[in-house]
């Protein structure tokens, strides 16, 4: 089963995201920080890491650069999820090292896809 840790500090946003990426058949972790994600990705890497920019504690961005200066956790694919998706955002997170970026509210058919899209890639040699 694939394993998706979800670094989200928003109830709501977890709550859906772990309830309807569980239905899709994923195995689905939680962080609310974004320190508890670094230590999450570090102590049981994922397959896949959906983080948001916003969080407390680490920011999505620290705990991005975290993420990919380590040898263990840099090849796990990020997906950036913000709701304060400003202009350069989506160009700076890829620069950053993420696979792929949504804005919030989710369009949970559109992240599937990149889901999708990204595992797909990150198998492949």
């Amino acid at each position: 089963m694939i394993k998706i840790l979800c670094v989200e500090d928003n109830d709501d946003n977890l709550f859906m995201l772990h309830r309807r990426l569980s239905r899709a058949g994923f195995e689905v972790s939680i962080a609310t920080d974004g320190a508890q994600g670094v230590a999450a990705a570090i102590s049981s890497p994922p397959d896949l890491i959906m983080m948001d920019l916003n969080l407390p504690v680490l920011d999505g961005w620290e705990a991005m650069r975290r993420l990919k200066s380590r040898p263990e956790t840099k090849d796990i694919p990020i997906i950036v999820l913000s709701a304060h998706a400003m202009a350069g955002h989506r160009e700076k997170a890829l620069a950053a090292g993420c696979a792929e970026f949504e804005s919030k509210p989710v369009n949970f058919e559109g992240l599937l896809d990149k889901i999708r899209s990204v595992l797909n890639r990150s198998a492949q040699p």
